[in-house]
């Protein structure tokens, strides 16, 4: 079985990629890990290990599932996917399981496996568990661990799931139930709109089986795999130019001038704009930049952890004064923004159309403008690093999520290679 990059990274994490490893070596290996997930974490790198040990969970499942592995192997999965799951009740702040199984491993007591689906009481002699009351209990512990749009975007999506499961038994579920599902979810949806519930689905249906609620779950990889990008799309160049020409001959007093340029010259999401504060505008190394901080007693949100950045501003590009945006800066203490949310955001979008004659509707948003300054990256060859470093993105894989982005990248080297994109 060939798997993927980031598969045999994990089993590699823990020796299964060495078949001639006996029990002992594996156990030894798996005490380890589990001594390492002790160790204290910042508030920042704690949520970047939360996801780490999710990934690695996934992977073990899956190599579990299509691999040729030997008993200890086996064995070793098994604890493994125990050590992550208490690895990730420490960070909660329930430690008890991950110093249970490193007593297990440290004086030889047969480590305990998950439960077998013999010794469950009978499906008969339970009530059944409806996607809807699994996805009650799922919302339960996530409610208070993200933010409230978040919690209120899970909720429709679970609310939407549940409406086309209906009474199914989710302990007895079979692939066709779930591909007969999939049939339903993308009846007169978009594609983009049907993976994300059809990811919702999978990771409801991952936490029931993780924490013992179902035995299993067959409800992995039914994503639509082609046809489901985004139908956002990028301005080109010359309509930024046209629309940075417009925005340069508004009133330097005029909010949306400046909203604008920092949409077309940082790719902010809409929501990072609107919070930005005089604070977050700063001088790094002798450059000015855009902080986006997760600052929660000031109210800030951000989507995850790798929004958390520090942007550049280049000085000039596409008419861009900066010394003009500053004297804005210093005349306007606190939020920078400080209409109601939805006074800002339609006309901003407004704004960022009238001088190209667009209409609302279209595929040419605010959030365009991160399409375009990725693609303007891209066509200057900048390294996919200083491209996740200006927009906020996750590497999708453990080495760069993980250990590249606990290490901030220089300033100066991200703004130079803005400096030779916005050239370009």
């Amino acid at each position: 079985m060939q798997f993927s990059k980031d598969i045999l990274k994990t089993l590699a994490v823990f020796h299964l990629d060495q078949p001639e490893a006996s029990w002992e070596d594996l156990k030894e290996r798996l005490k380890e890990i589990a001594e390492d997930a002790l160790q204290g974490h910042s508030e920042d790198s704690r949520g970047l290990y939360m996801e780490l040990y999710d990934q690695m969970s996934n992977h073990l499942a899956e190599a579990a599932s299509l691999g040729q592995f030997n008993v200890s192997q086996q064995r070793a999965i098994g604890t493994g996917q125990r050590v992550l799951k208490a690895a990730q009740d420490r960070l909660d702040g329930r430690p008890q399981g991950l110093t249970d199984i490193i007593g297990e491993l440290s004086c030889g007591t047969p480590v305990a496996p998950f439960p077998s689906l013999s010794v469950l009481p009978p499906a008969v002699a339970q009530e059944p568990m409806t996607f809807e009351a699994l996805s009650g209990l799922f919302l339960a512990e996530r409610k208070g661990n993200v933010t409230a749009s978040t919690f209120n975007s899970v909720t429709s999506n679970c609310r939407t799931l549940s409406a086309l499961l209906g009474d199914l038994d989710i302990r007895t579920h079979t692939r066709e139930d779930m591909t007969t599902l999939k049939a339903k979810v993308i009846e007169g949806r978009k594609p983009l709109t049907s993976n994300k519930l059809l990811g919702q689905l999978m990771t409801v249906m991952d936490w029931a089986k993780d924490n013992a609620y179902i035995p299993y779950s067959l409800a992995n990889r039914l994503k639509i795999e082609r046809g489901a990008e985004s139908t956002r799309k990028p301005f080109s160049r010359d309509q930024i130019a046209t629309v940075m020409a417009h925005a340069n001959g508004l009133p330097v007093d005029d909010w949306k001038r400046w909203a604008i340029s920092l949409g077309v010259l940082t790719g902010l999401r809409i929501g990072e704009l609107y919070q930005l504060t005089q604070e977050d505008v700063r001088q790094v190394d002798g450059i000015t930049v855009i902080d986006i901080n997760k600052d929660e007693n000031g109210g800030k949100t951000l989507k995850n952890d790798f929004s958390v950045r520090l942007v550049p501003l280049v000085d000039g590009a596409y008419g861009f004064s900066l010394e003009a945006f500053l004297e804005w800066v210093d005349a306007n203490g606190g939020r920078l923004f400080k209409q109601k949310e939805h006074y800002f955001n339609r006309p901003l979008n407004d704004a960022l159309r009238e001088p190209l004659g667009l209409k609302a509707g279209g595929d040419l948003s605010f959030h365009s403008l991160r399409h375009s300054i990725s693609g303007l990256m891209k066509a200057a060859v900048i390294p996919n690093a200083i491209m996740q470093a200006v927009t906020g993105h996750s590497a999708g894989n453990i080495t760069n999520d993980l250990y590249a982005r606990t290490q901030r990248l220089p300033v100066k080297v991200v703004h130079e290679a803005l400096v030779k994109a916005f050239k370009g």
